[in-house]
């Protein structure tokens, strides 16, 4: 039974799709070609995050975690999540277990916020991308704007957040 509720919301996609197939098979067939799509496109990005995970989990220690993006890591916790962020490749769900890794190791919360952040808005390739494309002018603005506001918004979400809802936080991370 508890099998059942931990996978209740894909068994209800799942039912779905098969009514959409049934009612209507060329969108259900659609339907059934996008999700076999996303599925490969996930398979070849998350295998080689959750290596990297594991490696990261091993060979760097919580007390150099700690020290660099902890609580009293101050600008450098700061820059560092934003170098991390914008190195990083890959769909924004790969950033969520990197997250949950560097919340395990004590990095401060609103270091973890700007790591998301920059995954999300701030990468490499697209600021190369859109230096060639749009301009030097419009991708430096862009970054420009986009940086601060990041930092902005995570010091505002740590701020809001009450000690026991980041001690929740901290503690579903641990359990993964």
């Amino acid at each position: 039974m508890k099998i059942i509720k931990k996978y209740r919301f894909f068994m209800f996609t799942v039912l779905v799709l098969a009514a959409v197939i049934l009612l209507n098979r060329q969108l259900g067939m659609k339907a059934l070609g996008i999700v076999g799509f996303s599925f490969k496109e996930m398979m070849t990005v998350i295998p080689p995050i959750f290596i990297l995970l594991g490696l990261l989990d091993m060979w760097v220690p919580k007390e150099t975690m700690v020290r660099y993006m902890g609580e009293s890591s101050g600008w450098l916790g700061v820059v560092l999540a934003i170098l991390l962020g914008s190195a990083a490749a890959g769909p924004l769900y790969g950033a969520f277990p990197i997250a949950a890794v560097f919340m395990k190791k004590g990095v401060r919360f609103t270091n973890v916020l700007i790591f998301i952040g920059a995954w999300s808005t701030t990468k490499i390739p697209m600021f190369l991308f859109e230096m060639a494309s749009l301009g030097t002018s419009f991708a430096l603005t862009r970054l420009a704007i986009d940086v601060p506001g990041i930092i902005l918004i995570a010091h505002l979400l740590n701020f809001f957040a009450s000690k026991e809802e980041l001690d929740e936080i901290y503690k579903k991370a641990e359990s993964l």
